[in-house]
Parts: C-alpha cells; sequence; structure tokens
C-alpha cells in the first residue's frame, strides 16, 4: 500500500492550494481518508476525515469552513482544498487511509495504518 501527497507550496495568506493524495495497494472505497498536518516542534494534528461509509466528512475547529475535501474513488484519488490559506496553516500535510468504523477514532493518528510522505505547505503573511 501506498499513499502519496503531493500539491504543496509557497502562497500567500488569503490564497487557496488544493493538495492530492494518491493511493495504490488498497481497495479505495473502504478505507477513511484523512488529512493531518505537522508544524515544526508541534505534534500531528487532525485537519479533516472523510469517512469510508457515507462520505461524511469531519473537520478541526480551525480549517471549518476554509477547508473542504473530496475524492474519487475510481481513480484512488483524494483532495484536500484548503481556502483563505493563514500563516498559521503552514506545516508538512499528510494524507493517511483507515478501515476503522469508529467515527470516534477518525481524529486519532493511531487509527491510521496508512500513510502518505507528506507535502509542505507555507503560507507567507
Amino acid at each position: 500500500v501506498q499513499l502519496q501527497a503531493s500539491g504543496g507550496g509557497l502562497v500567500q495568506a488569503g490564497d487557496s492550494l488544493r493538495l492530492s493524495c494518491a493511493a495504490s495497494g488498497l481497495t479505495f472505497g473502504r478505507y477513511t481518508i484523512c488529512w493531518f498536518r505537522q508544524a515544526p516542534g508541534q505534534e500531528r494534528e487532525f485537519v479533516l476525515a472523510m469517512h469510508r461509509v457515507g462520505g461524511s466528512t469531519y473537520y478541526a475547529d480551525s480549517v471549518k469552513g476554509r477547508f473542504t475535501m473530496s475524492r474519487d474513488n475510481d481513480k484512488n484519488m483524494a483532495y484536500l482544498h484548503m481556502n483563505s490559506l493563514k500563516p498559521e496553516d503552514t506545516a508538512v500535510y499528510y494524507c493517511a487511509a483507515s478501515s476503522t468504523n469508529i467515527v470516534s477514532a477518525v481524529r486519532l493518528t493511531t487509527s491510521y495504518g496508512y500513510w502518505g510522505q507528506g507535502t509542505q505547505v507555507t503560507v507567507s503573511s
């Protein structure tokens, strides 16, 4: 199983950016897909996830109203759409996959067995 996140870069505050997560080696539609991020010196934190059952989406409060997620199960792709970016969004962004059915677990890094390598997003003020 491989996940590969891409699309990061250097943008200005207020800009938009779309990250992609390409998956292989798994039946994509059977997995909850999540985006996490990690800023320097900080713990990896939950951003948002799309549950494998029904497609319900869960957001961190810090990105609600600005970030959305989509997925294309036929193409084994997931996308993180980031709008109104802020300097505090600067981090390495990771996509991850989990087979969990437990809704309360989707925000936990320990729920995810498959991780992409991360892509850097830097937002300048």
